[in-house]
């Protein structure tokens, strides 16, 4: 039984909560922006390279047989291209939340300290080092 009890206090912990949140959130934006990717950005780029679709390109290692149901042994680049891009907005966007967060949480600048008062000692010291000063001169 305190086992039970213990991974209840785990789970409800804050940082743990948190985190669900954040990885529910995540997966959420990861789809928005493949489907930026896929929807908005890779449309026109594969129109300005001349109708290119960059999930169909790919190098061809060995050819498959379709009557047998082989498929071909490829490198598909034209995909990693666009999960290279998809990182690229995530990691941009990723940055420009964090910045936001970082600015709301710059620290109020306190007005300088005074001087401190000089305690007995110090004025005491102050005025031997004055005298030793006018002495040795």
């Amino acid at each position: 039984m305190p086992i039970i009890k213990e991974f209840k206090e785990f789970a409800m912990k804050g940082n743990v909560v948190d985190l669900a949140v954040g990885v529910v959130i995540g997966s959420s934006f990861g789809k928005i922006v493949t489907s930026l990717v896929n929807d908005i950005v890779m449309p026109p780029l594969g129109y300005l390279t001349g109708g290119v679709d960059f999930k169909d390109l790919k190098v061809v290692l060995k050819h498959g047989n379709p009557a047998k149901k082989i498929a071909d042994v490829s490198i598909n680049y034209g995909n990693f291209i666009n999960i290279v891009l998809e990182f690229l907005i995530i990691a941009f966007c990723i940055f420009m939340v964090v910045k936001a967060i970082n600015s709301l949480k710059k620290p109020v600048e306190a007005p300088p300290a005074p001087d401190p008062v000089p305690t007995k000692e110090e004025l005491l010291l102050t005025e031997i080092r004055d005298l030793l000063a006018k002495g040795a001169k």
